[in-house]
């Protein structure tokens, strides 16, 4: 209910202040509202009417809490209150979550019941989701799933697409879910690598039931989202200059042709078609693939590590191609 005058409005402040902390004293909601205690005592029970669950609370001065019911009681939103709901309703539209549809129709629901001033300020609100196909859906029982092991900290059993698909389920001590630039993320700590990964919710397929809880780890950053942004900048997320694993090769390429690729490398150009690059990453492998995306010869200059791993890869792909 949106815009209703006198007795709806002060019901909206009741419901409002008993919805800001635990328990509320008659007298107090009584003076905070300046009317009278049967005033208040009477639009209780009006809001109980509309299916708000108002539990009274015994003691010496009586009051009143709201409390979990057993169905969704009719809403009642203040101005501010009903266009934040719409603008973020708008934005769940482009979110990949799998719940553009349901979020398209709860706005359409709001709006129709929107005064007109209020309609006027959210549809002059659009939102384009730019390449929106590239980024992969991930359904709502997954986040639900996930997200549910977060808050629980239960150890959470998964398969994975992408990996060995022979190899047992992953368990990890999940810590936060995130989303960055169109795309859902699981930040945990890995139990059978002992390490902190970042994995990709639209590739996480989750077991039950989960596993025994467990005491969170501290984040080897600031926050997550320092943590996660280190993640995408090649660092190990623990706010260290520079990320752990720097390496430099030489492309047979022209410079020109390399930095604009190069993200944060350092480019050097040693010939017309020749140019060394410097370029770090979160782990070996990790920088080896990257380095292999350029279509040319590479000739490793250091460290041993980076040789390695090239090694490494090229089994991996050797045996992918058979």
């Amino acid at each position: 209910m949106l815009g209703m005058p006198k007795t709806s409005a002060r019901l909206l402040s009741l419901l409002s202040l008993l919805q800001a902390r635990r328990d509320w004293p008659g007298a107090l909601l009584a003076e905070r509202l300046r009317v009278s205690p049967r005033t208040v005592r009477r639009d209780v029970d009006r809001l109980r009417e509309l299916g708000y669950p108002i539990v009274t609370a015994k003691g010496p001065e009586g009051g009143y809490r709201l409390g979990a019911g057993s169905r969704l009681p009719p809403l009642l939103f203040d101005d501010e209150q009903a266009v934040a709901l719409s603008v973020a309703l708008r934005i769940a539209t482009t979110a990949g979550a799998g719940i553009e549809e349901a979020a398209a129709r709860a706005l359409h629901t709001v709006r129709q019941v929107m005064p007109a001033r209020l309609r006027h300020r959210i549809d002059t609100f659009q939102v384009t989701a730019v390449e929106r196909a590239a980024a992969p859906q991930v359904g709502s029982g997954v986040l639900m799933a996930i997200s549910g092991a977060v808050h629980a900290r239960e150890v959470l059993r998964f398969d994975y697409a992408g990996g060995d698909a022979e190899a047992p389920p992953r368990r990890v001590e999940p810590h936060h879910l995130v989303t960055r630039a169109g795309r859902w993320y699981l930040v945990a700590w890995d139990l059978d690598r002992a390490d902190w990964r970042t994995f990709r919710a639209d590739r996480i397929t989750p077991r039950t039931p989960t596993g025994p809880r467990f005491a969170p780890r501290d984040l080897p950053a600031a926050d997550v989202a320092a943590f996660v942004t280190d993640r995408f900048a090649g660092s190990d997320g623990s706010g260290s200059a520079g990320p752990p694993c720097l390496g430099e090769v030489v492309l047979a390429l022209p410079a020109a042709d390399v930095s604009p690729f190069a993200q944060d490398g350092v480019v050097e150009e040693l010939a017309p078609d020749r140019c060394r690059l410097t370029l770090g990453s979160w782990s070996w492998p990790a920088l080896a693939a990257a380095l292999g995306r350029f279509d040319a010869d590479i000739e490793v200059v250091g460290p041993p590590e980076l040789k390695a791993a090239f090694a490494h890869l090229a089994r991996r792909y050797a045996k992918a191609a058979r």
